[in-house]
């Protein structure tokens, strides 16, 4: 991330994650900032994708996938889309909150039994919901 938009979105990612255990920030072979939690990627956010706005790219389950697209906010991420992973809207105003909401519960569904239950026990999970 190299945009003022970008960075911004990449803090504000950073300081989600900073409470969730083992979370690891790399950027990948198509320049993409990713979180991973024990290799398994729950975030993806880049630079100059479409309208030259930032993209973030949460992964979701299906249920969760179509609850959004219908609410609005969110499209189908091209590729991932089918596995239930979502893009924001690069039309829409982020909604932070819901945002925080969204990111923890990617972390759950990446996370193995043991990390998802010590969040779950210390109170950080949660979803949008």
């Amino acid at each position: 991330m190299k945009s003022e938009q970008g960075l911004d979105m990449l803090e504000r990612v950073r300081g989600i994650c900073a409470s969730l255990p083992e979370v690891e920030e790399i950027v990948d072979g198509f320049g993409h900032d990713v979180m991973k939690v024990r290799g398994k990627t729950f975030i993806m956010m880049g630079d100059g994708e479409g309208k030259g706005l930032p993209g973030l790219h949460i992964k979701s389950d299906k249920e969760q996938q179509y609850l959004l697209l219908q609410q609005g906010g969110y499209i189908r991420m091209p590729y991932l889309g089918q596995h239930g992973w979502v893009s924001l809207d690069k039309e829409a105003e982020p909604d932070w909150d819901e945002i925080a909401g969204l990111i923890r519960t990617a972390y759950l569904l990446a996370a193995p039994k043991r990390l998802v239950k010590q969040v779950l026990e210390s109170g950080q999970g949660g979803g949008s919901e």
